[in-house]
C-alpha cells in the first residue's frame, strides 16, 4: 500500500493583516486604528470519498508532493481501494501553474527519422521538475497521433482520445476532430484509443474489452492507467490494479472527471514519480510498481513519457 507522507491537505489559507489609519495620521498615533483580516484561500481538491468502508489511514486524503516549491500546491497524491485486493493510485496536477512536457523514448512511441529529442528529462528542466508519468501505446499496437516540441512525429487521427496542452497553459482530454495536424495554440497532443469518459459518463464502447488493448495472459482485469480532467481543467492521473476499461472509467467519474482517456496498461508500465527537492532530487514512486524504478526518466527511457514542471510564464514550450 502506498505510504501517504508529507502534508495531508483539506484546505489551505494565507492570512494578511492590514493596518488602516485615518488620513493624515500614523497608525501609531491614531486612537482608532482598524485591523482588518483578509483570508485568501488556496484551492486544493476536496478529500475523495472512499469506495470501501472503513477507510484506511490517509485513504482519499491528498498529500502535497511539491512541499519544496514556494507557493500554491501543484501536485498531490492519494489512493483508493476499489476492492479488497485492488488499489487505485491517484495524482492531481494543477493546470496553468504547471507546464507539461512530452518526450519520446528511444523506442516509443515508434520508429521515426525525425530527431527524437533527449529521450529523458532534459537537464535544463530538472530544477523545476515536479513529476513524471507513463504515456500510451506503441504505434505498432495502435496507430495514434503524437505531437510535441513543434514536431508532428505521427499524424493525428480523428475521433481518438487526446491529451492536449495549449500554449496558454490549459490542459484537456478531448475527442480529436481537427485533422492530421494540430492547429496553432496546441503545444502537445498525445492520442491513445478512444474516449473513456465523456461529459462525466462512460463513453460508448467502454464495456467492449477488445477495444482497450491486448492484456497480459488475456485476462480482462489488469493494471491500467489513464488521465482525465476535472471541472476546473486540472489533470487527474490514475494507475489502478485489476481493472477493466469500464471499471477504470468509473474511477475517473468517482474522482469528478468530466473527460478521461486510457494510457498504458499491463503490469510493466504504470509509473508516477514525484520529486521531493529541486533538481529532480529525492524521487518517489507514487505508484508502488516493482517493475519500475524511481529514477526511470532521469536516464534514457525506452518508451515515451510525460514530465510536469513548475510553469515559466511567457514560455509555451516545455524544456527540450
Amino acid at each position: 500500500m502506498l505510504a501517504i507522507s508529507t502534508v495531508l491537505v483539506a484546505a489551505l489559507a494565507v492570512t494578511a493583516l492590514v493596518i488602516v489609519s485615518p488620513q493624515g495620521r500614523s497608525a501609531a498615533s491614531s486612537p482608532k486604528a482598524t485591523t482588518t483580516t483578509t483570508t485568501v484561500k488556496i484551492y486544493v481538491p476536496n478529500p475523495v470519498q472512499p469506495i470501501l468502508r472503513p477507510a484506511q489511514p490517509g485513504e482519499g486524503r491528498w498529500a502535497v508532493r511539491d512541499t519544496w516549491h514556494a507557493g500554491e500546491p501543484l501536485v498531490a497524491t492519494t489512493f483508493l481501494r476499489t476492492s479488497p485486493s485492488a488499489t487505485a493510485y491517484v495524482s492531481w496536477i494543477r493546470s496553468r501553474a504547471t507546464q507539461l512536457g512530452l518526450y519520446l523514448g528511444y523506442k516509443g512511441p515508434g520508429s521515426t527519422n525525425l530527431n527524437r529529442g533527449p529521450e529523458l528529462v532534459p537537464y535544463s528542466g530538472r530544477g523545476r521538475l515536479l513529476a513524471t508519468f507513463n504515456s500510451g501505446f506503441y504505434e505498432s499496437d495502435s496507430t495514434e497521433g503524437f505531437y510535441t516540441h513543434g514536431t508532428l512525429y505521427f499524424p493525428m487521427v480523428n475521433n481518438h482520445a487526446t491529451l492536449v496542452a495549449y500554449g496558454d497553459g490549459r490542459y484537456d482530454v478531448i475527442n480529436w476532430t481537427a485533422g492530421r495536424r494540430p492547429p496553432p495554440g496546441v503545444v502537445i497532443a498525445r492520442q491513445n484509443l478512444h474516449m473513456l469518459v465523456n461529459n462525466g459518463a462512460p463513453a460508448s464502447g467502454v464495456n467492449v474489452g477488445s477495444n482497450w488493448g491486448i492484456t497480459l495472459h488475456g485476462v480482462p482485469n489488469v493494471w491500467r492507467t489513464g488521465v482525465g480532467v476535472d471541472k476546473r481543467g486540472d489533470l487527474i492521473y490514475v494507475a489502478a490494479s485489476s481493472q477493466t476499461a469500464a471499471s477504470l472509467a468509473q474511477i475517473f467519474i468517482h474522482l469528478g472527471c468530466v473527460r478521461a482517456m486510457q494510457l498504458d496498461i499491463n503490469p510493466e508500465w504504470p509509473i508516477f514519480v514525484t520529486y521531493g527537492s529541486p533538481g529532480a532530487g529525492n524521487p518517489t514512486l507514487d505508484v508502488p510498481n516493482p517493475n519500475q524504478v524511481r529514477s526511470r526518466f532521469l536516464y534514457t527511457s525506452t518508451k515515451d513519457f510525460f514530465a510536469v514542471y513548475v510553469r515559466q510564464y511567457g514560455k509555451s514550450e516545455a524544456p527540450w
